[in-house]
Formats: C-alpha cells, sequence, structure tokens
C-alpha cells in the first residue's frame, strides 16, 4: 500500500521475499490512534492577533475528547507545530508532519497568506486538511479543492458584515442615507485582507456609499504615516480596517500623532478582536472600536443552541482562563475550540464507522455527509460544506459573521439583531480621542 508525499511525485517502495508494506494510516489504526498535525503561529506578530488564543482553543478541544476515551476507541496523538508566522515555515512544517511524523491530517492555521497555497499542495497530493481560523475566500473560490474542508467564515462575509450594518443604521444613528456616508477602506495587502477589503467595496458601493479611499499595505511595514496622511486629505466618516498586529498599534499610534479623527472604526476579526491586546495598547480608546468576526461562544443565548453547547462552551472558558489568567476570551478561542469539535465529534466518527478508517478518502467522505443544522455548533451556525464542482468547494455554506463593539469593559454583539447584547454606540462620543464630532 503506497502512502502519496505532499512533494514527492513518486515513492519508491522496496519489496523483498515474505515481506510487505503496510501503510502509515493502517499502522496507526492498528495502534487505535489518530495522528494529527497541528499548525499555528506560536511566535511572531500573528500570534498575538488570535493564533495563540485558537491553538489554546484546538488543544482544549482535543484534551477534552481524549478525557472521554477518544473518538470510536482511537486516541487522538496531536502534534504541534509553529508556523512562525510565515508561509514557508507552514509548508515545511506540513510536509513534516505528512511525510515524517505520518499524521492522518494537517488541522489549524491561522493566516491566510499561509493557508492559500497550502491548501493548494495538501489537496493536489490528496491528504487532508482542516482549516480552523484563516478567512480569505481564495482559498476555495474557483480552486475545486476536494480535500481541505474549513467550517469557518470566509472573507467575503467579513467585509460584507460592516457594510451591511452601516447600511442599516445610517440614518438611525448617524442622521444621513447611506448615500452620504464617506468610507475608508485600509488592510494589509495579504489573502486576508485583500478579500476583506474586496468585499467591503463591493458591498459598500452596492449601497450606494462614497469609497474616498481603498489603500493596501504591508502589514510588516515600520511606517504608515503617508496612509495617515491620505486618510486626512479623504475625511472619511468611517474607516474600514482588516489589519493583524503589531500594524493596527502602528496605525493607531501614528493617527494619533498626526491627529486623524473619524466617526467610527471597523476592524475584521485578527488583531481587532483581540480586546485584551488592544486595552493594553490604547486604554480607554479601545471602548467603542467594532470589529467582524464569528461569535464568541460565551456571548450566544444558550436557549439559541442545542441542548448541552452551553456547557461546553463553559467548559472550554473555564479551561482558557484557567490557563492564561485572561480576563477576556477572544473568539479566536471559540474558533479554534469549535472547529476542531466539529471534526473530532461529527467527520472522525463518521469516517471510522461509515468509511472504514481515518486515510484521506475515508475523511473526505465523511466531510461530505457533514449536515450540522443552526444552533448546532458553540458558535451558533450550522456546517455543510460545498460540493466538488461548486465555485466554493469545501467551505461551510452555513457559517455567518457577527458585529461587536466593546463597551464598559466588555465584548458586546451589535449585529444581527436576533444575537444583539447590546445597542451599538455610533457615532462614537465626543470624549473619544479619535471622535470627529
Amino acid at each position: 500500500m503506497r502512502r502519496s508525499s505532499i512533494f514527492l511525485s513518486t515513492l519508491a517502495v522496496a519489496a523483498v521475499a515474505g515481506s510487505f508494506v503496510v501503510s502509515p494510516h493502517a499502522q496507526a489504526q492498528q495502534r487505535k490512534e489518530v495522528k494529527i498535525g497541528v499548525i499555528y503561529d506560536y511566535t511572531g506578530p500573528f500570534a498575538a492577533g488570535g493564533s495563540q488564543a485558537a491553538a489554546l482553543g484546538t488543544k482544549i478541544a482535543i484534551d477534552m475528547i481524549n478525557e472521554k476515551g477518544g473518538v470510536e476507541g482511537y486516541k487522538i496523538v496531536p502534534i504541534y507545530a509553529d508556523a512562525q508566522s510565515k508561509v514557508e515555515v507552514a509548508i515545511n512544517e506540513a510536509t513534516r508532519l505528512l511525510d515524517q511524523e505520518k499524521t492522518n491530517l494537517v488541522m489549524g492555521l491561522y493566516s491566510s497568506a499561509q493557508c492559500v497555497p497550502l491548501a493548494q499542495k495538501v489537496d493536489a497530493a490528496k491528504e487532508f486538511m482542516w482549516a480552523n481560523v484563516c478567512t480569505s475566500s481564495s482559498v476555495f473560490k474557483g480552486k475545486n479543492l476536494r480535500y481541505v474542508f474549513r467550517p469557518q467564515v470566509h472573507s467575503d462575509q467579513f467585509g460584507a458584515a460592516s457594510c451591511t450594518f452601516l447600511n442599516e443604521n445610517a440614518k438611525a444613528k448617524l442622521n444621513k442615507e447611506p448615500k452620504d456616508l464617506k468610507i475608508a477602506i485600509i488592510y494589509e495587502d495579504g489573502p486576508y485582507g485583500t478579500g476583506v477589503a474586496t468585499a467591503n467595496e463591493e458591498t459598500c458601493k452596492k449601497f450606494g456609499m462614497q469609497i474616498v479611499l481603498k489603500e493596501g499595505y504591508t502589514a510588516t511595514a515600520p511606517d504608515l504615516s503617508s496612509l495617515v496622511t491620505k486618510l486626512r486629505r479623504a475625511r472619511p466618516d468611517i474607516i474600514l480596517h482588516a489589519g493583524y498586529n503589531p500594524d493596527i498599534t502602528l496605525f493607531w499610534r501614528q493617527a494619533r500623532e498626526q491627529g486623524l479623527k473619524w466617526a467610527a472604526l471597523f476592524g475584521h476579526g485578527a488583531g481587532y478582536s483581540q480586546y485584551d491586546k488592544l486595552r493594553e495598547a490604547f486604554g480607554k480608546d479601545s471602548e467603542y472600536i467594532y470589529t467582524v468576526d464569528p461569535v464568541p461562544a460565551q456571548l450566544l443565548d444558550p436557549k439559541t443552541l442545542a441542548p448541552g453547547l452551553n456547557q461546553l462552551t463553559q467548559e472550554m472558558v473555564k479551561r482558557y482562563k484557567a490557563e492564561t489568567k485572561a480576563d477576556q476570551v477572544p473568539p479566536h478561542v471559540s474558533m479554534g475550540f469549535n472547529q476542531t469539535w466539529i471534526f473530532l465529534t461529527d467527520v472522525l466518527p463518521r469516517a471510522i464507522k461509515k468509511y472504514g478508517g481515518t486515510d484521506p478518502e475515508a475523511l473526505r467522505k465523511a466531510a461530505l455527509d457533514t449536515d450540522i443544522p443552526d444552533g448546532g455548533t458553540i458558535q451558533g451556525y450550522g456546517v455543510k460544506f460545498f460540493p466538488p464542482g461548486t465555485e466554493m468547494a469545501g467551505q461551510n455554506e452555513r457559517c455567518s459573521p457577527v458585529v461587536m463593539q466593546y463597551l464598559n469593559g466588555k465584548t458586546e454583539v451589535v449585529w444581527p439583531a436576533r444575537l444583539r447584547t447590546a445597542d451599538a454606540v455610533l457615532p462614537w462620543p465626543k470624549t473619544h480621542s479619535y471622535s470627529n464630532q
């Protein structure tokens, strides 16, 4: 039996009389274990932007499953790898995990810049990849991937959410028609930021809003003062920003130095969903910032979820706080935990029971059978993957983000209305350091 390699097109197998070769997948089944290569950025700029939080969420899910006896008698054996916030390191680690560590799959991945090339390489080798956090729509759009799956929200949805929120609230909150709103779109120019910005532009223009500036920059840029200067000239009412960390901190610091003012700023996940880091960097100015992301599970009304999911969320939160001593639980914890839990409790058991194992083909078939209704996961959305032959093959068609705002030291959901936990503050109060009121 033969196992494909992610980078080698052939694999020579020497056979001698009376001997035979057993595939790594078969060996793992004989040992009754499933080896999962878990790739996140534990170091580098992405670590503090949400990757470490997501990685811990994934680890908590795996620990809890193993404490319950594993999956269908199989112990989950995670092998954790640090992508170091670098694309080439992520690819090299995936190679090592699949070819040397003989993992059954790779999972995790925070950065879309890593996800885009890695997904195509894994899929071409007919290996299995489960993406937990990366959001760029370009991971799947038009690629017809067969062995890569993502329950997570994608960037087209991020970019649409902030513009939809503004369209619904412009008149009531800002006393302006949507067509009179001046919007500036700024973004890191990788797959994540570019995807969000493109969706921002398309959706805001659809509502007739004025795009007065659209500008990308390198996430590692040492100076964003020229971007701030352009924003001062454009004088937007609203800034839509897709950024990581520390580029967010750099932008805000230089904006304050140059006296840039605005009515509200909408971040789109990543560094903007790390409230504790924002408070550390900006102090009281972190109040009233908006962020678009999948909802932190602990903010949902338990009555909207399937029985037992609230208790699951509480256990996740308890373990995260015990490990980190943090008072805030960012949404990336829920992302890492939720997607891992979906795989371990829905996909993997079906692969073993219905399709006879844990090889990539069994996992692929099991994932395509997933059919979780809305309210069936701790983040509220359901799971059903677009099938092969469709534009977004492998992407969850039932996922959805929310718009959140930091109010009085808490993260509140302000959109959509059915999940709202607080009324949005728009525009920012006159007392805010960056307010143009």
